[in-house]
């Protein structure tokens, strides 16, 4: 009987054993948890970090539980060149600062193995991505993480974000490249050769507007924004008048080709001395045409495809009313009417000292230009459309305190104006450069068109970069058709421009690079639905 109760015992005091052993890594996996959470952003091709996701550990009061290994799972791995994780502990923001194991080149699934220690309470990483220079542009990624294991256990983490597939882009232009501080203020156009012109701010010292050292740069793509060539400078005005570089600077430039000679012109606003002033403030610029005194409102043309331009031309006694305050270009695109006729957006300073947008008109292809009255006040950068009567809409940003879209229509060329439907109650901007673009396509062999429009979806701050559709020549805008390209905060000022017959281009300051491109197809932008 001795001999049977030990034999029977055995097993027991081992299993409680075991138990004993077992049961803190069963107590302290029921403790854990962990979820995933991915924004809205792309990646971009230039970049050498692109968060994909952060994962999130919960440990609850228990610390010191070790992370072994995270399990991924990528769709749209052949787009990427590496991966890597890192962990920022308790601090929720990404920072490179702390790899998670090794950085490993693209799988569909990939295991990183390591050790971090967590605390008590939350614990985060981030999964980054260096995205291949030739990945498609049409191509989009998304990550998701299968399990993690532990000291404590194995965990299967919950995905808050679910199928949030992100885009691939270009980081066109980011702080520092070349030397240049700060880029901003974008605008795209495309010519007859179907080369992508993007012009913008090379903001060489630092971040600010004008008055400031800053230069008129150009990128050119010649495969359908794939590529892009060397940085160009295409208006610089040195040091003129003697004074530095810094009181001698351009901006806000704007753009427009001729489809019929194919002439590209780009103009800018140039200050010259006021150090300290901007020319939307008082004492930034005066009435009258005098070089010091009023900012000047220039231009530069190319007749090779953007290859060379011309020198700076001034412009300012030719359109502007000596008695405004400021006359200038919209830093945006240009359009050419069905008649050839040449409409540039415009912006000023009356003598009122009240804002208003305009329009600059060309008959001739560039050879002479008048100058529309104003479309209305308390509003600046716009962008111009024809619409299918032949009218063009002009969509303005408003001025504070006003946060939606002025939009006007004129049927002569913008001697007259009225509001549109849509004016300043239905599209919503956070006091921010929009735009504007007519698309015209074709279904089963008919001719169609819609209009796009790209903003800061907000009426807060400038995040959730989005494009919109409308089917109805802009008087509604359905949610449903909303593309969100960008949740994380930029500056805005996006630009479209047609890429080819199936794809819409567009440039803006994204929350991953201060230019950012992106190639979207029209059938998606149509067939959207969430």
């Amino acid at each position: 009987m001795k001999t049977k109760k030990a034999t029977l015992g055995a097993p027991i005091i081992v299993f409680l054993l075991f138990a004993l052993v077992l049961t803190p890594a069963l107590v302290c996996a029921a403790e854990s948890e962990a979820v995933t959470r991915q924004l809205t952003r792309p990646v971009l091709i230039r970049n050498e970090q692109n968060t994909l996701l952060r994962l999130t550990i919960n440990t609850g009061k228990k610390p010191f539980v070790q992370v072994k290994s995270v399990t991924v799972s990528l769709e749209g791995a052949s787009n990427l060149e590496s991966l890597q994780f890192y962990f920022t502990g308790g601090e929720a923001e990404f920072s490179s600062e702390k790899p998670f194991g090794e950085r490993i080149g693209s799988e569909k699934k990939i295991v990183f193995k390591g050790h971090a220690r967590l605390n008590a309470g939350a614990n985060h990483f981030w999964l980054s991505c260096r995205v291949r220079p030739d990945a498609d542009l049409s191509g989009k990624v998304d990550a998701s993480v299968e399990a993690v294991e532990t000291s404590a256990g194995r965990i299967v983490p919950r995905d808050e974000t679910p199928r949030v597939r992100k885009r691939i882009g270009i980081a066109l232009r980011r702080h520092w490249d070349d030397g240049v501080h700060t880029y901003r203020i974008p605008a795209l156009a495309t010519t007859p050769k179907g080369t992508l012109l993007c012009v913008y701010d090379m903001r060489r010292r630092k971040g600010r507007d004008l008055q400031e050292d800053i230069d008129i740069g150009l990128l050119r793509s010649t495969d359908g924004g794939r590529t892009w060539g060397a940085q160009q400078v295409i208006m610089d005005m040195g040091t003129f008048g003697g004074l530095p570089q810094e009181v001698n600077g351009c901006s806000d430039p704007g753009i427009i080709v001729d489809p019929a000679t194919g002439e590209i012109f780009c103009f800018a606003v140039w200050m010259n001395g006021r150090a300290g002033k901007h020319q939307w403030s008082k004492g930034g610029s005066e009435p009258g045409f005098e070089i010091g005194k009023s900012a000047q409102f220039m231009m530069v043309r190319s007749k090779d495809d953007g290859k060379s331009w011309s020198k700076p031309q001034n412009m300012t006694d030719t359109w502007k009313d000596p008695k405004w305050i400021l006359y200038a270009p919209s830093p945006q695109q240009g359009i050419a009417l069905r008649d050839g006729t040449l409409v540039m957006p415009t912006q000023g300073r009356d003598a009122r000292d009240r804002t208003f947008s305009n329009l600059l008109i060309s008959r001739d292809h560039g050879t002479t230009w008048t100058v529309s009255p104003a479309a209305s006040f308390g509003n600046n950068e716009c962008q111009a459309v024809q619409l299918s009567d032949g009218s063009i809409m002009l969509n303005c940003r408003t001025q504070r305190p006003t946060k939606f879209r002025t939009v006007a229509v004129t049927r002569d060329l913008g001697n007259t104006w009225t509001p549109h439907p849509s004016n300043r109650k239905t599209l919503i901007e956070p006091n921010c450069n929009g735009s504007l673009y007519r698309f015209d396509y074709r279904e089963d062999g008919k001719p169609k068109s819609v209009l796009l429009f790209a903003n800061p979806h907000s009426q807060e701050g400038r995040t959730h970069h989005s494009i919109q559709v409308s089917f109805d020549e802009g008087i509604t805008w359905p949610q449903k058709y909303r593309l969100l390209l960008d949740e994380g905060r930029g500056a805005g000022y996006p630009s479209l421009s047609r890429v080819d017959d199936q794809h819409i281009g567009i440039v803006y300051e994204g929350s991953g690079s201060h230019l950012v491109f992106e190639k979207i197809s029209i059938a998606e932008l149509l067939t959207l639905i969430h």
